[in-house]
């Protein structure tokens, strides 16, 4: 019996991904089951349609959320907000960081400057294209260059952070481990659902990760966690996550306006160059543990950015504490910065559609 494509795509796809997180992780590679799933998803990509459950990275970002909720507790959080200067301070620097990557974007790309704006500042896929539409700039680029930086950042960073990055003391920002209990991880998973579904009906971005967070964040503040998150929904959280960015790298997308990919690739590395710097000056400056600053500042996404923090033993709430409050500036002040900007005369806007 011939099984349907609705039904064979997803196993081909997902089966593909396991494996390549099984290969990555016999290797020692860094972030193994992520990068691995991206890698398997790829390669099957490039040469036959792929299909990753809806419910897939929905359910990763539930999983890691409460991975990394769990990663808190009282003497966490009056850490991080002893560290909160220091916190601001590189959402700021991140932000000029990606302002000044924008020519570098522009003159490979060929584009104008506003698209090149909201290309390159590492404020989150999804945020950044919401924030050139309201500029009238074009989302499809945007979308591309911010999702190219994502996976440069994902297939640069964590490497070079294993072999290079001093870890520091990050006792501060270390909570006791929480034994695994059945029944009260059954409870959490629910709970972590419904919360992401209301911040998801209230229109919060990111909510099936930032919900079930906030929920341990809470729960482990009081020491009324019910349960710890094993290692193997960790890990299999991974492979979804890995398995949604690698359903992108199609031929078409690959192959398609090469100039904008090269611009992309290229600028975000630039960027990682000059985040990784700064991040260097902070950690000496602050005495903050340098592995966990410099994947604070890291132009990746929260939660890859979260689970490379997790799986190199780095202080996993206070690289959250920089994500999030990054992503907070960027849907803040990235509009004004950039009307700014235009009437400084340094950017031209895009005519009106």
């Amino acid at each position: 019996m011939k099984l349907p494509s609705s039904l064979l795509l997803p196993l081909v796809t997902m089966g593909a991904a396991s494996l390549g997180g099984f290969v990555f992780s016999l290797l020692h590679i860094p972030l193994a089951w992520m990068i691995g799933a991206m890698a398997g998803t790829a390669a099957v990509a490039w040469s036959r349609p792929v299909m990753v459950p809806k419910m897939a990275r929905p359910a990763s970002l539930i999983a890691i959320g409460l991975a990394f909720g769990q990663t808190f507790s009282g003497p966490v959080l009056a850490a991080l907000l002893d560290a909160l200067p220091a916190i601001l301070l590189a959402g700021m620097l991140s932000i000029m960081a990606g302002v000044a990557t924008v020519p570098i974007f522009t003159r490979l790309a060929e584009t104008d400057a506003s698209t090149g704006y909201f290309s390159t500042i590492p404020g989150g896929v999804v945020v950044m294209a919401v924030l050139a539409q309201r500029a009238n700039a074009p989302i499809a680029p945007v979308t591309l260059a911010q999702t190219m930086r994502v996976l440069v950042v994902v297939l640069v960073m964590p490497p070079l952070l294993s072999a290079f990055a001093p870890h520091g003391d990050s006792s501060a920002f270390l909570a006791p481990r929480v034994p695994i209990e059945p029944l009260g991880l059954v409870g959490m998973i629910a709970a972590g659902f419904i919360a992401a579904v209301v911040l998801r009906r209230a229109g919060l971005a990111n909510p099936w990760m930032i919900g079930p967070c906030l929920l341990a964040i809470t729960a482990a503040a009081f020491g009324m966690l019910p349960s710890g998150v094993p290692p193997w929904m960790v890990n299999a959280a991974q492979v979804g996550m890995g398995a949604s960015l690698g359903q992108r790298m199609t031929r078409d997308f690959l192959l398609s306006s090469r100039r904008l990919m090269h611009a992309a690739v290229l600028s975000s590395l630039a960027l990682c160059a000059i985040c990784t710097a700064m991040a260097v000056t902070l950690a000496w400056a602050t005495g903050l543990p340098p592995a966990a600053v410099m994947l604070g500042m890291a132009p990746g996404g929260m939660p890859e950015m979260g689970v490379t923090a997790k799986a190199l033993g780095a202080a996993v709430p206070l690289v959250l504490g920089f994500h999030l409050a990054r992503t907070l500036m960027c849907s803040f002040l990235l509009g004004p910065i950039f009307r700014l900007l235009v009437r400084l005369r340094l950017f031209t806007p895009r005519p009106a559609a």
